[in-house]
């Protein structure tokens, strides 16, 4: 009973083999006749025996899949699937006899440099047109590289941040989270000399080949310049898709583990403040742009940011402290100015309640509105500076407008007037 098992098994084996050839051999002859459809039918039916087979016969197959989803490099051909099969190959092949690396390894090249080229020609016509779909076409390019060759990791960062420009924000979180997963720096040595010729600056790709260049008397100047580290910048765009899809709490909880791990980041501490007034919480807003001061105390737009927080808190003075040392930083600051003449004008809030409630006390009502144009008169310059920096900020010109007719400046209401009429046709 035994022995006729044995014998069973042995013909199920036999004929397992012969129907693997005989499958590969169908598949063969299809592609050699372009017929790429029944190729590949053929080729997923015998996946399923492939298991058991030889090294050769498992290489066979794996090229012939290759051969088949490449199309001979047809417009048609899923360049993901190419590139996956081809690799698939190549790295079966490193661990047993090589007989088809170089065919492939050849075309995978090829491929690459040519996805890798139109990517790029598609990502310079969307910094021109500024078109999402445009953006996209690079994007998938970008990412078909990858695919093409996964070790060249910095092709899916490039697809990564160009599908955040096409506003492709979920592809764009996935690819960003993919680059995490794998540990990637984006550090990288880049090889440069200049041309003896015309001194142009030239990079290579590899140590080697800058050598020889210099070595040939056609390059000088040979240096190698290390890139940093992209991973600050992969926690920054995440968050930033996270904040685009409504989820401000994941946004949140990305830049906390940037922050983790770049704790010196002013980037990432002003994306987490740009994220708390999104969520409507300006009290961390506020602290967060403190924060930001202490670490950049150069930056005008923060202790702009600053005295907009105070202002809106009903805190004048400070709001004014902080606008001036905007001012000092960037003295053609036109919302600063603007914004501290705001801050004084809300001085008279509580003068004109307490106006209201002195109608019949006339003496008191004159004192207050004396009081009310001192604060006025206060204002003006701040309003001046800013039409003389921006002339034609109707907002502007017309807060003038009302001062001037209130302080009774009245040729100065009248050309102001003047500029505001000519502005309104």
């Amino acid at each position: 009973m035994r022995k006729q098992l044995l014998i069973l098994s042995a013909l199920f084996i036999s004929l397992t083999v012969f129907g693997q050839k005989n499958e590969l051999k169908i598949a063969e002859k299809a592609i050699k006749s372009n017929d790429f459809t029944t190729a590949l039918d053929v080729l997923n039916k015998a996946e399923s025996l492939i298991s058991n087979a030889d090294q050769k016969t498992t290489a066979k197959f794996y090229y012939l899949k290759g051969k088949a989803l490449y199309q001979n490099g047809a417009a048609s051909a899923d360049i993901s699937k190419v590139g996956e099969a081809f690799n698939k190959l190549i790295d079966y092949e490193k661990e047993t006899k090589q007989k088809y690396t170089n065919e492939f390894g050849e075309l995978l090249n090829k491929l690459i440099s040519s996805v890798a080229e139109k990517a790029s020609s598609d990502y310079s016509l969307a910094i021109q047109t500024k078109e999402d779909a445009d953006y996209l076409s690079a994007a998938k390019k970008f990412h078909q590289v990858y695919s093409l060759s996964p070790r060249d990791t910095s092709f899916l960062d490039n697809a990564a941040l160009v599908y955040y420009f096409a506003k492709d924000y979920e592809t764009s979180k996935k690819l960003y989270h993919k680059l995490l997963d794998l540990n990637y720096t984006g550090i990288t040595t880049v090889f440069k000399a200049n041309s003896v010729e015309d001194g142009k600056e030239l990079t290579f790709a590899d140590k080697k080949a800058m050598d020889l260049q210099v070595k040939l008397g056609l390059a000088e100047n040979p240096r190698e310049e290390a890139k940093e580290s992209r991973r600050e910048f992969i926690y920054k765009n995440l968050a930033m898709n996270y904040s685009n899809l409504e989820d401000n709490q994941k946004a949140l909880e990305v830049i906390a583990d940037g922050r983790a791990e770049f704790p010196e980041s002013y980037s990432l501490l002003i994306d987490e403040a740009n994220v708390y007034y999104k969520l409507g919480d300006n009290v961390k807003f506020k602290e967060h742009l403190e924060d930001a001061i202490k670490m950049n105390p150069t930056d005008p737009t923060l202790y702009y940011n600053v005295g907009v927080m105070n202002m809106d808190q009903g805190k004048i003075d400070e709001a004014i402290t902080f606008f001036n040392k905007a001012i000092e930083l960037k003295p053609d600051y036109v919302d600063a100015y603007n914004n501290i003449g705001a801050a004084i004008i809300d001085k008279v809030t509580p003068i004109i309640e307490e106006m209201n409630k002195s109608l019949s006390d006339f003496d008191k009502y004159d004192k207050l509105q004396a009081q009310q144009f001192e604060i006025y008169k206060e204002a003006v310059p701040y309003y001046e500076k800013a039409y003389e920096l921006s002339p034609d900020n109707i907002g502007v010109i017309q807060t003038l407008m009302g001062l001037y007719e209130n302080l009774e400046m009245k040729e100065k209401l009248e050309k102001i007037h003047e500029v505001y009429d000519s502005l309104k046709q």
